[in-house]
């Protein structure tokens, strides 16, 4: 009874734990997007979310972590350890037969990523010039953008319907490129087009690439 009664304690100290971690996440996200990362402290979002700011140093370690945390979170939705590869999006895309269709359910899901996640991109982004802390974090993003698109790019170019002689390189610099949070901003943020006609841009802008035109 005893050992129920300890494995019950630490399942509910994980729990609890998890819940100031979100806790922690969401009023940094909503302090960062109101009032930018240079102005918005630890402290604050400390505050913000009830818990103390050593605390949240102990969790994220420092401020350009959290930024990383939050980015982590608005990309997927939520803070379920579950790779992107695994998710249903990711699945639907593997199991898609159709090389042109398999480009737009994958963009289909970049849309809703990019409603969730682009204004925390772009201040990390734009952040990085003038808080060196935020320059790694946003070669970070960089980074594991490049690797989920060479990623899906090796699976697109696994697959009959690209353009003959096309390059796995090529496949990834053009998916790495289109699906870049500076293309959203252009159109939906500055330009004032929905979410679905930026998407069906960028979809048919992908597959004539990969593809060339349809016949």
């Amino acid at each position: 009874m005893a050992e129920v009664k300890r494995q019950y304690d630490t399942s509910g100290r994980r729990e609890r734990a998890r819940e100031r971690r979100r806790a922690v996440v969401a009023a940094a996200q909503e302090l960062f997007e109101a009032d930018g990362f240079q102005a918005t402290t630890v402290s604050a979002v400390a505050s913000r979310a009830g818990v103390s700011a050593e605390s949240v140093y102990k969790g994220f370690g420092t401020k350009a972590a959290l930024a990383k945390a939050v980015f982590d979170y608005v990309l997927t939705g939520d803070d379920e350890s579950i790779p992107m590869s695994q998710r249903p999006e990711a699945q639907a895309v593997a199991a898609e037969p159709d090389v042109r269709r398999k480009i737009t359910l994958y963009v289909d899901s970049l849309v809703r990523r990019q409603v969730r996640s682009a204004k925390v991109q772009i201040l990390i982004r734009d952040g990085r010039h003038n808080d060196e802390s935020l320059r790694e974090t946003w070669q970070t993003l960089l980074d594991e953008r490049l690797t989920g698109m060479t990623t899906l790019g090796r699976h697109l170019h696994e697959t009959e319907g690209l353009r003959p002689g096309i390059t796995l390189e090529e496949v990834a610099d053009v998916l790495w490129t289109y699906v870049a949070v500076e293309l959203y901003e252009l159109l939906v943020l500055l330009r004032g087009w929905t979410p679905e006609r930026y998407g069906a841009l960028v979809a048919g802008a992908i597959t004539d690439a990969l593809c060339g035109p349809s016949t």
